[in-house]
């Protein structure tokens, strides 16, 4: 495992970090352990000093902050700002909201009188991928560190200065030491820190296969786990859909972040009477998008992550036409310096095809033509995935019907609008479990502790 910050604009590499030795590991998992036994008898109020005041940082520092994750990893500068901006969000949403949602909830038994109240468990361990690199952060550090637990974080290995910097942010809040604590470490002591009984649970954003590694080791350790995972969205496109609102929506669902996003829009699937006139326009727009440095406001199309990423990507694209697939546009690397691949559209996609199951983390279009709604809603269920998806019809009345017949997790009408700190997230099958982010996302890991008073005589 290393974690070194390469800009996939021109493949520099910026710094290099060392893992940490297993004594560091030890040091850091008893700090946040310490720490723990305190900040669970703080009041919300005192807790929401910190974490709102960590939120008024990264507000007020935003483009700072935006800055390291473009350089490490691509995403473009506007882009990178929205995620910092959101992130901030998150944190004041909990500040200011996590005292009502915990609140002891009465209950009605028959006899007597009862409650839920809900407590800290204590050290959450949570492994974070690079796609966004503050976003997942405060998404798991809001709600957590609000309802008394503590948090050691082994972040993405090419986005280190990005995890130092939001270690550094909670500190500069004034967190105590032990409160937020970024790890760099390996694989192999990922395993330590899920196998030590200090931990008390497990929180994952990332591949299926690294969910399963994570999974099966927190459940071989009886530990309470979330899983985000992968995710392959049907963007459904019913007859009546107005192509004028719809193409804008799905050059932002498929390329958002260079296509670099879990829920983002993947499988196009068209009712057929519209399919050619969509995909005239929507190549179009694809077409326009213009490879450039993620620094500069005017470019459209960034980099990839890492070259990896995009070698990975070509490699996919290229076993989808081998097995049939068509290919309409795209399909190569851009003739620059730097990671950057041209937006793709694949058709003719057969069930036997790998592409028809696969998830592709980039700027590649899957699209499928259907005869009619049904149809449409067959194939979108027919997924190993089951995160986010959206359905684009003039009748809104049609849409959430629609909405209701697809497997997932997330369903949107006319939008692929994720970004609201109230909204639940998280999806089904082999995207995961668990919910992040809403009144839900807090409740992951704590105790839900009855208590009941009975007035009664003794049992005989």
């Amino acid at each position: 495992m290393t974690y070194q910050s390469l800009n996939p604009f021109d493949g520099a590499l910026i710094k290099s970090f060392e893992v940490l030795g297993d004594p560091q590991l030890e040091t850091k998992i008893a700090g946040a352990q310490s720490c723990f036994e305190t900040w669970r008898h703080k009041s919300y109020a005192e807790r929401a000093t910190i974490i709102a005041k960590a939120g008024e940082i990264l507000h007020s520092r935003a483009g700072e902050f935006a800055r390291i994750m473009t350089l490490e990893m691509g995403k473009r500068i506007s882009e990178a700002r929205g995620e910092v901006e959101f992130s901030a969000r998150i944190l004041a949403y909990y500040a200011k909201n996590a005292e009502r949602f915990l609140a002891p909830v009465k209950l009605n038994p028959v006899n007597g009188e009862a409650h839920m109240e809900s407590s800290p468990i204590g050290v959450i361990f949570c492994v974070e991928p690079w796609n966004f690199p503050y976003y997942q952060l405060a998404r798991v550090a809001g709600p957590h560190l609000m309802a008394g637990n503590t948090l050691v974080v082994k972040h993405a290995g090419i986005v280190p200065q990005c995890a130092i910097a939001f270690e550094k942010l909670l500190i500069e809040a004034g967190a105590p030491v032990g409160l937020y604590t970024n790890l760099l470490i390996s694989h192999e002591q990922c395993d330590q820190a899920i196998d030590d009984p200090r931990i008390k649970g497990v929180a994952l954003t990332g591949s299926v296969a690294a969910g399963r590694s994570v999974a099966a080791r927190a459940g071989q350790n009886l530990k309470i786990s979330s899983m985000e995972l992968g995710g392959s969205d049907a963007f459904i496109v019913l007859e009546d859909a107005d192509l004028e609102h719809t193409i804008p929506w799905a050059v932002w669902g498929r390329m958002y972040n260079t296509g670099q996003t879990c829920c983002a829009a993947k499988r196009f699937i068209v009712v057929e009477s519209l399919a050619d006139k969509f995909l005239e326009k929507f190549q179009a727009a694809l077409s326009a998008l213009k490879a450039g440095d993620p620094m500069d406001e005017k470019t459209t199309l960034g980099p990839l992550s890492s070259e990896s990423a995009l070698v990975q990507l070509l490699k996919q694209v290229d076993d989808a036409v081998a097995k049939g697939a068509k290919l309409v546009m795209g399909g190569k690397r851009v003739d620059r310096p730097g990671s950057y691949m041209q937006p793709t559209i694949l058709t003719d996609i057969k069930p036997g095809n790998p592409a028809f199951r696969d998830e592709f983390f980039g700027p590649v279009v899957s699209f499928y033509r259907v005869k009619d709604e049904d149809a449409a809603i067959a194939l979108a269920n027919d997924s190993d995935f089951g995160l986010g998806g959206s359905v684009w019809t003039e009748d809104v009345a049609r849409g959430k019907r629609v909405a209701s017949r697809v497997e997932t997790g997330m369903m949107f009408i006319n939008n692929i609008d994720w970004s609201d700190a109230e909204l639940p997230f998280g999806g089904i099958k082999n995207s995961g479990y668990g919910r992040e982010l809403g009144d839900m996302g807090i409740q992951e890991f704590v105790n839900k502790k009855l208590v009941r008073t009975l007035k009664a005589e003794a049992p005989k």
